[in-house]
Protein backbone atom coordinates (compact mmCIF):
# COMPACT_ATOMS: atom_id res chain seq x y z
CA UNK A 1 0.00 0.00 0.00
CA UNK A 2 1.33 3.51 -0.99
CA UNK A 3 1.89 5.76 1.97
CA UNK A 4 0.18 9.05 2.14
CA UNK A 5 1.68 11.89 0.43
CA UNK A 6 1.89 15.26 2.43
CA UNK A 7 2.36 18.29 0.57
CA UNK A 8 2.00 22.34 1.60
CA UNK A 9 0.39 24.55 -0.70
CA UNK A 10 1.13 28.48 -0.25
CA UNK A 11 -2.76 28.99 -0.63
CA UNK A 12 -1.61 32.94 -0.97
CA UNK A 13 0.99 32.94 -3.54
CA UNK A 14 0.09 33.91 -7.18
CA UNK A 15 -1.63 36.59 -9.06
CA UNK A 16 -5.29 35.14 -7.79
CA UNK A 17 -4.79 33.74 -4.44
CA UNK A 18 -6.98 31.44 -2.59
CA UNK A 19 -9.70 31.63 -5.01
CA UNK A 20 -7.18 29.40 -7.32
CA UNK A 21 -5.41 27.59 -4.11
CA UNK A 22 -8.29 25.98 -2.87
CA UNK A 23 -9.92 24.72 -5.82
CA UNK A 24 -6.48 23.56 -6.85
CA UNK A 25 -6.21 21.60 -3.64
CA UNK A 26 -9.94 19.70 -3.86
CA UNK A 27 -8.81 18.44 -7.63
CA UNK A 28 -5.64 17.61 -6.59
CA UNK A 29 -7.13 15.70 -4.06
CA UNK A 30 -9.95 14.29 -6.06
CA UNK A 31 -7.19 13.00 -8.42
CA UNK A 32 -4.56 11.16 -5.93
CA UNK A 33 -6.34 9.36 -3.01
CA UNK A 34 -2.64 9.26 -1.48
CA UNK A 35 -2.39 12.84 -1.30
CA UNK A 36 -2.78 14.77 2.04
CA UNK A 37 -2.86 18.60 1.56
CA UNK A 38 -1.88 21.26 4.24
CA UNK A 39 -3.30 24.55 2.76
CA UNK A 40 -1.04 27.43 4.17
CA UNK A 41 -2.62 31.42 4.25
CA UNK A 42 -5.48 33.18 5.76
CA UNK A 43 -7.40 30.76 7.70
CA UNK A 44 -10.64 32.62 7.27
CA UNK A 45 -10.25 32.98 3.96
CA UNK A 46 -9.52 29.88 3.19
CA UNK A 47 -12.67 28.47 5.26
CA UNK A 48 -15.08 30.37 3.26
CA UNK A 49 -13.56 29.05 -0.25
CA UNK A 50 -14.27 25.36 1.15
CA UNK A 51 -17.71 26.33 2.24
CA UNK A 52 -19.83 23.54 0.82
CA UNK A 53 -16.98 21.21 -0.30
CA UNK A 54 -17.02 17.49 -0.29
CA UNK A 55 -16.37 16.54 3.22
CA UNK A 56 -14.29 13.49 2.34
CA UNK A 57 -11.81 15.92 0.20
CA UNK A 58 -11.59 18.09 3.39
CA UNK A 59 -10.77 15.66 6.27
CA UNK A 60 -7.56 14.95 3.73
CA UNK A 61 -6.86 18.57 4.51
CA UNK A 62 -5.19 20.74 7.04
CA UNK A 63 -5.34 24.79 7.55
CA UNK A 64 -1.92 26.37 8.77
CA UNK A 65 -2.83 30.24 9.26
CA UNK A 66 -0.08 32.34 8.21
CA UNK A 67 -0.36 36.33 8.60
CA UNK A 68 1.40 37.64 5.87
CA UNK A 69 1.83 37.44 1.93
CA UNK A 70 5.13 38.14 -0.12
CA UNK A 71 4.10 40.25 -2.54
CA UNK A 72 4.88 39.21 -6.35
CA UNK A 73 7.55 41.99 -6.86
CA UNK A 74 8.77 42.05 -3.08
CA UNK A 75 12.62 41.81 -3.29
CA UNK A 76 13.72 38.65 -1.89
CA UNK A 77 15.71 39.85 1.03
CA UNK A 78 13.03 41.56 2.23
CA UNK A 79 10.79 38.61 2.09
CA UNK A 80 13.52 36.89 4.22
CA UNK A 81 13.92 39.53 6.76
CA UNK A 82 10.71 40.83 7.43
CA UNK A 83 7.81 38.30 6.11
CA UNK A 84 9.11 35.19 8.55
CA UNK A 85 5.22 34.22 9.25
CA UNK A 86 4.43 34.80 5.44
CA UNK A 87 2.39 31.81 3.70
CA UNK A 88 5.80 30.76 1.81
CA UNK A 89 7.78 30.48 4.43
CA UNK A 90 5.36 28.77 6.21
CA UNK A 91 4.68 26.01 3.75
CA UNK A 92 8.58 25.31 3.16
CA UNK A 93 9.27 25.40 7.32
CA UNK A 94 6.65 22.43 7.45
CA UNK A 95 9.23 20.48 5.19
CA UNK A 96 12.11 21.58 7.22
CA UNK A 97 9.85 20.54 10.32
CA UNK A 98 9.17 16.78 8.79
CA UNK A 99 5.51 17.69 8.75
CA UNK A 100 5.06 18.11 4.83
CA UNK A 101 6.96 16.12 1.69
CA UNK A 102 6.77 18.52 -0.38
CA UNK A 103 6.02 22.19 -0.84
CA UNK A 104 4.27 24.21 -3.71
CA UNK A 105 4.11 28.00 -4.16
CA UNK A 106 2.57 30.14 -7.06
CA UNK A 107 4.53 32.97 -5.29
CA UNK A 108 7.23 35.27 -6.28
CA UNK A 109 10.17 33.05 -7.31
CA UNK A 110 13.12 34.93 -6.30
CA UNK A 111 11.51 35.10 -2.88
CA UNK A 112 10.74 31.03 -3.57
CA UNK A 113 14.19 30.40 -4.25
CA UNK A 114 15.92 32.17 -1.55
CA UNK A 115 13.46 31.26 1.14
CA UNK A 116 14.03 27.48 0.29
CA UNK A 117 17.46 27.89 0.28
CA UNK A 118 17.40 29.71 3.67
CA UNK A 119 15.50 26.84 5.33
CA UNK A 120 16.48 23.84 3.59
CA UNK A 121 19.89 24.18 2.67
CA UNK A 122 21.22 22.57 -0.45
CA UNK A 123 22.29 19.32 -0.84
CA UNK A 124 26.20 18.11 0.29
CA UNK A 125 28.13 18.99 -3.20
CA UNK A 126 25.81 21.38 -4.88
CA UNK A 127 26.87 24.96 -4.83
CA UNK A 128 23.65 26.33 -6.23
CA UNK A 129 19.94 25.25 -6.91
CA UNK A 130 18.27 25.25 -10.26
CA UNK A 131 14.74 25.84 -11.86
CA UNK A 132 13.78 22.68 -13.87
CA UNK A 133 10.60 21.87 -15.43
CA UNK A 134 9.39 19.97 -18.57
CA UNK A 135 8.36 21.65 -21.87
CA UNK A 136 6.57 19.57 -24.88
CA UNK A 137 8.33 17.90 -27.62
CA UNK A 138 7.83 16.38 -30.70
CA UNK A 139 9.02 12.74 -28.28
CA UNK A 140 6.48 13.90 -25.93
CA UNK A 141 8.42 16.43 -23.86
CA UNK A 142 11.77 17.37 -22.66
CA UNK A 143 13.31 18.79 -19.35
CA UNK A 144 15.35 21.89 -19.46
CA UNK A 145 17.19 23.65 -16.56
CA UNK A 146 18.50 26.35 -15.37
CA UNK A 147 15.30 28.61 -16.08
CA UNK A 148 16.39 31.94 -14.40
CA UNK A 149 17.66 30.52 -10.78
CA UNK A 150 21.27 31.27 -11.52
CA UNK A 151 21.99 34.20 -14.03
CA UNK A 152 25.48 34.12 -14.14
CA UNK A 153 26.71 29.94 -13.97
CA UNK A 154 30.77 28.29 -14.24
CA UNK A 155 31.35 25.24 -16.01
CA UNK A 156 30.92 23.17 -12.62
CA UNK A 157 27.92 24.61 -12.09
CA UNK A 158 26.32 23.10 -15.40
CA UNK A 159 27.72 19.78 -14.49
CA UNK A 160 26.38 19.78 -11.63
CA UNK A 161 22.66 20.72 -13.35
CA UNK A 162 23.24 17.89 -15.66
CA UNK A 163 23.73 15.68 -12.81
CA UNK A 164 20.68 16.72 -11.00
CA UNK A 165 18.81 17.01 -14.34
CA UNK A 166 19.43 13.60 -15.28
CA UNK A 167 18.67 12.38 -12.06
CA UNK A 168 15.25 13.32 -11.84
CA UNK A 169 14.76 12.67 -15.34
CA UNK A 170 15.78 8.87 -14.68
CA UNK A 171 13.56 8.93 -11.58
CA UNK A 172 10.50 10.17 -12.67
CA UNK A 173 10.30 9.65 -16.40
CA UNK A 174 12.13 5.97 -15.53
CA UNK A 175 14.71 6.46 -18.56
CA UNK A 176 17.53 4.23 -17.18
CA UNK A 177 20.35 6.77 -19.10
CA UNK A 178 18.86 10.20 -20.15
CA UNK A 179 20.52 12.00 -23.02
CA UNK A 180 21.96 15.27 -21.56
CA UNK A 181 22.07 17.72 -24.33
CA UNK A 182 24.40 21.23 -23.38
CA UNK A 183 22.31 24.40 -25.13
CA UNK A 184 24.75 26.40 -27.26
CA UNK A 185 24.36 28.62 -30.23
CA UNK A 186 25.45 25.46 -32.64
CA UNK A 187 26.24 21.68 -32.78
CA UNK A 188 30.21 22.14 -33.45
CA UNK A 189 32.77 22.01 -31.13
CA UNK A 190 34.47 25.27 -32.23
CA UNK A 191 31.42 27.22 -31.20
CA UNK A 192 30.53 29.01 -27.71
CA UNK A 193 31.73 30.32 -24.91
CA UNK A 194 34.35 29.29 -22.26
CA UNK A 195 32.09 27.93 -19.97
CA UNK A 196 29.81 25.87 -22.33
CA UNK A 197 32.76 24.37 -23.59
CA UNK A 198 34.00 23.42 -20.33
CA UNK A 199 31.00 22.23 -19.40
CA UNK A 200 31.20 20.02 -22.47
CA UNK A 201 34.71 18.51 -21.55
CA UNK A 202 33.24 17.65 -17.97
CA UNK A 203 30.03 16.03 -19.24
CA UNK A 204 31.92 14.21 -21.91
CA UNK A 205 34.62 12.71 -19.35
CA UNK A 206 31.35 11.59 -17.09
CA UNK A 207 29.27 8.62 -17.30
CA UNK A 208 26.24 10.44 -18.13
CA UNK A 209 24.72 10.28 -21.55
CA UNK A 210 26.36 13.44 -23.03
CA UNK A 211 25.12 13.69 -26.28
CA UNK A 212 27.02 16.97 -27.08
CA UNK A 213 25.73 20.53 -27.72
CA UNK A 214 22.02 21.25 -28.90
CA UNK A 215 20.25 24.43 -30.29
CA UNK A 216 17.36 25.95 -29.52
CA UNK A 217 14.68 24.22 -31.78
CA UNK A 218 16.31 20.66 -30.69
CA UNK A 219 14.41 21.60 -27.20
CA UNK A 220 11.17 20.51 -29.20
CA UNK A 221 12.45 18.52 -31.74
CA UNK A 222 12.92 15.50 -28.62
CA UNK A 223 16.52 14.88 -29.64
CA UNK A 224 17.45 15.00 -25.77
CA UNK A 225 15.80 14.21 -22.83
CA UNK A 226 17.61 16.83 -20.81
CA UNK A 227 18.43 20.29 -22.05
CA UNK A 228 21.69 22.09 -20.16
CA UNK A 229 22.03 26.01 -19.81
CA UNK A 230 22.09 28.80 -17.16
CA UNK A 231 19.25 30.15 -16.09
CA UNK A 232 19.48 33.58 -18.47
CA UNK A 233 19.57 31.77 -21.48
CA UNK A 234 17.09 29.31 -20.34
CA UNK A 235 14.73 32.06 -18.90
CA UNK A 236 15.08 33.84 -22.39
CA UNK A 237 14.45 30.49 -24.32
CA UNK A 238 11.01 29.74 -21.90
CA UNK A 239 9.63 33.36 -22.36
CA UNK A 240 10.33 33.38 -26.18
CA UNK A 241 8.59 29.77 -26.20
CA UNK A 242 5.56 31.12 -24.60
CA UNK A 243 5.34 33.77 -26.55
CA UNK A 244 5.65 32.09 -29.82
CA UNK A 245 2.77 29.23 -28.43
CA UNK A 246 0.40 32.85 -27.62
CA UNK A 247 1.23 33.90 -31.14
CA UNK A 248 0.40 31.05 -32.94
CA UNK A 249 -3.04 30.65 -30.80
CA UNK A 250 -3.69 34.64 -31.73
CA UNK A 251 -3.18 34.12 -35.51
CA UNK A 252 -5.04 30.68 -36.16
CA UNK A 253 -8.48 32.33 -34.11
CA UNK A 254 -7.84 35.53 -36.67
CA UNK A 255 -7.65 32.98 -39.69
CA UNK A 256 -10.78 30.85 -39.07
CA UNK A 257 -12.95 34.30 -38.47
CA UNK A 258 -11.95 35.91 -41.79
CA UNK A 259 -15.04 34.52 -43.59
CA UNK A 260 -18.28 32.07 -43.51
CA UNK A 261 -15.73 29.87 -45.11
CA UNK A 262 -13.09 30.02 -42.69
CA UNK A 263 -15.88 29.87 -39.82
CA UNK A 264 -16.79 26.49 -41.38
CA UNK A 265 -13.22 25.25 -42.19
CA UNK A 266 -13.12 25.77 -38.06
CA UNK A 267 -15.70 23.86 -37.35
CA UNK A 268 -14.77 20.59 -39.48
CA UNK A 269 -10.64 21.31 -37.63
CA UNK A 270 -12.23 22.07 -34.23
CA UNK A 271 -11.26 17.68 -33.01
CA UNK A 272 -7.86 18.34 -34.16
CA UNK A 273 -7.37 21.49 -32.96
CA UNK A 274 -8.82 20.94 -29.43
CA UNK A 275 -6.23 17.96 -29.94
CA UNK A 276 -3.37 20.27 -30.69
CA UNK A 277 -4.15 22.88 -28.05
CA UNK A 278 -4.69 19.94 -25.06
CA UNK A 279 -1.08 18.82 -26.11
CA UNK A 280 0.88 22.11 -26.39
CA UNK A 281 -1.09 23.65 -22.89
CA UNK A 282 1.42 25.13 -21.01
CA UNK A 283 -1.30 24.71 -17.88
CA UNK A 284 -0.23 20.68 -18.39
CA UNK A 285 3.79 21.45 -18.06
CA UNK A 286 3.31 24.08 -15.08
CA UNK A 287 5.05 23.35 -12.30
CA UNK A 288 8.81 23.51 -11.96
CA UNK A 289 11.19 21.81 -9.54
CA UNK A 290 13.90 23.89 -7.50
CA UNK A 291 16.49 20.81 -7.55
CA UNK A 292 19.20 20.81 -5.37
CA UNK A 293 17.63 21.61 -2.00
CA UNK A 294 17.44 19.12 0.44
CA UNK A 295 13.39 19.21 0.60
CA UNK A 296 11.25 19.34 -2.24
CA UNK A 297 10.15 22.64 -3.74
CA UNK A 298 7.47 23.48 -6.68
CA UNK A 299 7.12 26.34 -8.14
CA UNK A 300 3.97 27.55 -10.17
CA UNK A 301 2.91 30.17 -12.94
CA UNK A 302 2.40 33.53 -10.98
CA UNK A 303 -0.70 33.19 -13.28
CA UNK A 304 -1.74 29.67 -13.04
CA UNK A 305 -5.57 28.71 -13.06
CA UNK A 306 -6.90 25.78 -11.07
CA UNK A 307 -5.63 23.13 -14.14
CA UNK A 308 -1.92 24.66 -13.69
CA UNK A 309 -2.08 24.54 -10.02
CA UNK A 310 -3.33 21.32 -9.66
CA UNK A 311 -0.60 20.09 -12.50
CA UNK A 312 1.93 21.81 -10.27
CA UNK A 313 0.51 19.49 -7.00
CA UNK A 314 0.77 16.16 -8.93
CA UNK A 315 4.26 16.79 -9.64
CA UNK A 316 5.25 18.02 -6.12
CA UNK A 317 3.85 14.46 -5.11
CA UNK A 318 5.18 12.34 -8.28
CA UNK A 319 8.37 13.77 -6.73
CA UNK A 320 8.07 12.75 -3.21
CA UNK A 321 6.80 9.10 -4.61
CA UNK A 322 10.30 8.87 -6.36
CA UNK A 323 12.38 10.52 -3.62
CA UNK A 324 14.21 12.76 -6.34
CA UNK A 325 16.22 14.52 -3.67
CA UNK A 326 17.62 11.58 -1.85
CA UNK A 327 18.39 10.49 -5.78
CA UNK A 328 20.12 13.26 -6.38
CA UNK A 329 22.00 13.19 -3.20
CA UNK A 330 23.32 9.71 -3.89
CA UNK A 331 24.52 10.85 -7.16
CA UNK A 332 26.38 14.06 -6.61
CA UNK A 333 27.76 11.93 -4.12
CA UNK A 334 29.12 9.29 -6.02
CA UNK A 335 30.77 11.93 -7.95
CA UNK A 336 32.08 13.60 -5.34
CA UNK A 337 34.06 10.22 -4.52
CA UNK A 338 35.39 10.04 -7.78
CA UNK A 339 36.89 13.16 -7.93
CA UNK A 340 38.56 12.44 -4.50
CA UNK A 341 39.96 9.28 -6.03
CA UNK A 342 41.53 10.87 -8.80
Amino acid sequence: MTSEIRVSLDVMGGDIGPDVGVPSALCALKDNRNLRLLLVGDEEAIKQRLAGADEALCRRLEIHHASQVVGMDEPPSRALRTKKDSSMRVAIDLVKAGKADACVSAGNTGALMATARFVLKTLPGIDRPAIITALPSIGGHTHVLDLGANVDSTAEHLFQFAVMGAELVRAVDEVERPRVGLLNIGEEEIKGNDQVKKAAQLLAASDLNYIGFVEGDDIYKGGADLVVCDGFVGNVALKSSEGVAKMVSHFLKQSFKRGLYSKLAALVALPVLRSFGKRIDPRRYNGASLLGLQGIVIKSHGGADALALTNAIRIAALEVEKAVPGHIGERVGQYLSQRQAI
